[in-house]
């Protein structure tokens, strides 16, 4: 047997027998150096595991997940709802579209699906329940609009792929992922409506609808946030990770002295919690390294790029069949294990063929959205079910269905890449 075949076996059966993604990826990497190098390689680990995170980009990783938390907790959620109802106003299928919009808001400050998911949950599933909705179709809705936050800046998901993918622009990343994003969203609208009417789900009559301009100013700091981050970006006042800097403290100020909704203890819990999940997910980039660096050697990533690159000559075919694979791993894995499994065997295809690589991020990134929300593992639908207290079977069908939708969204954006391009372009981004 190849060293190949122990390395990838191995990393397979970890994964199945349930050992955590980072540890999988630590020991089918040593198991891959033993069975196909020397042992005396196995000195290298210490100095791959470094390796893999001592990149300047990263810090702005656990700085964004801070951010998140902290409006989570400032109360914002809140005043973006009744802003959001406002706008919409009374009607079949408000409440879902304000949920929606919510959602695709709360994604331009967290950049974290789970994150966007359990703060909009929270808010909206009280009153979407007494409104009439089941709640296993409220917990898969909001769970598939959170799931647009790996796409609308500052996305998480989009800061690794630029630091996995070689000579990409973080801000063309950003900018790029702006308008799928919103479509993916928006397209989640018309079912939530049409399924509103049939059932009569919520009766608009006697609802009443916030002043407009009330809500807006008192959703005004939430606005501006986005605002902030990426008017920062575009006017070259920051850096990505300054940006990340700057949205902590915006955050801070306005749960502290503006909504006054957290004080100086919960904000030394908060910081915890972020340094909880930035742990964790900085253990996994750490001990990818160690899968790369024995990928790489063993040349088991360009062995699997020539046989995928074999399957066909047409570079449509090729994408579809990615495009699947990624989205079954969608299913099973978060989206920073497979931008690490999959890129180094992903950048020698998307090379061969030509893709655009903001383009190929940005469809890669709607594939894996999807898959945050489609069982078995989809981890902002595991979030909203246990907010709505239902198991997570229940919600299947309706997960289809979004699946269905949010991938009508992925073809559009695959078949017109200037969705995602022309305002890169416009911004002056190279691409």
């Amino acid at each position: 047997m190849s060293p190949d075949f122990w390395m990838l076996t191995s990393f397979l059966v970890l994964l199945l027998i349930g050992v955590p993604v980072a540890f999988s990826l630590a020991l089918s990497g040593a198991i891959g150096i033993l069975a196909g190098l020397s042992p005396d390689m196995l000195a290298t680990l210490g100095t791959n595991t470094y390796n893999g995170v001592a990149k300047y980009p990263l810090i702005a990783i656990p700085l964004f997940i801070l951010t998140g938390l902290v409006f989570e907790k400032s109360g914002v959620a809140l005043r973006l709802v009744r802003f959001a109802q406002a706008l919409i106003g009374p009607r079949h299928g408000g409440l879902a579209m304000v949920a929606i919009l919510v959602c695709l808001i709360m994604g331009g400050m967290s950049g974290s699906g789970p994150a966007d998911a359990a703060a909009v949950a929270m808010v909206m599933l009280p009153s979407m329940t007494r409104a009439g909705y089941p709640k296993p179709f409220s917990a898969t809705l909001i769970a598939a609009s959170a799931s647009t936050a790996i796409l609308i800046p500052p996305s998480i998901a989009l800061i690794l792929y630029s630091i996995v993918v070689p000579g990409v622009d973080l801000r063309a990343l950003f900018a790029a992922g702006l308008f799928p994003g919103v479509i993916a969203g928006l397209v989640l609208m018309l079912p939530a409506w049409l399924l509103a009417r049939r059932y009569g789900w919520e009766n608009p009559e006697g609802a009443e609808r916030p002043p407009l301009g009330e809500s807006f100013r008192q959703a005004l700091p939430a606005l501006f946030a986005p605002v902030l981050i990426l008017g920062g970006l575009r006017s070259g006042l920051f850096t990505p990770t300054e940006a990340a800097v700057a949205g902590v403290t915006y955050g801070v100020v306005i749960g502290l002295f503006v909504t006054r909704e957290l004080d100086w203890r919960n904000l030394w819990r908060l910081c915890g919690e972020a340094a909880v999940i930035s742990g964790v997910v900085m253990l996994i980039i750490a001990l990818a390294g160690i899968f790369a660096w024995a990928g790489t050697m063993l040349g088991t990533f360009r062995h699997l790029a020539e046989w995928l690159i074999s399957l066909s000559d047409s570079g449509a075919v090729l994408l579809i069949l990615v495009m699947v694979a990624v989205l079954l791993a969608g299913m099973l894995l978060d989206a920073i294990s497979i931008y690490l499994i999959l890129m180094p065997i992903l950048i020698p295809v998307m090379q061969h063929f030509g893709w655009h690589p903001v383009w190929f991020g940005i469809v890669l990134a709607m594939n894996i959205a999807i898959g945050q929300f489609t069982p078995p593992v989809a981890i902002n639908l595991m979030v909203t079910a246990e907010v709505a207290k239902i198991r997570l079977e229940q919600t299947v069908g309706w997960a289809m269905l979004f699946v269905a939708v949010m991938g009508s969204a992925l073809v559009l954006v695959a078949v017109f890449p200037e969705i995602a391009l022309w305002l890169p372009r416009v911004l002056g981004y190279a691409v």
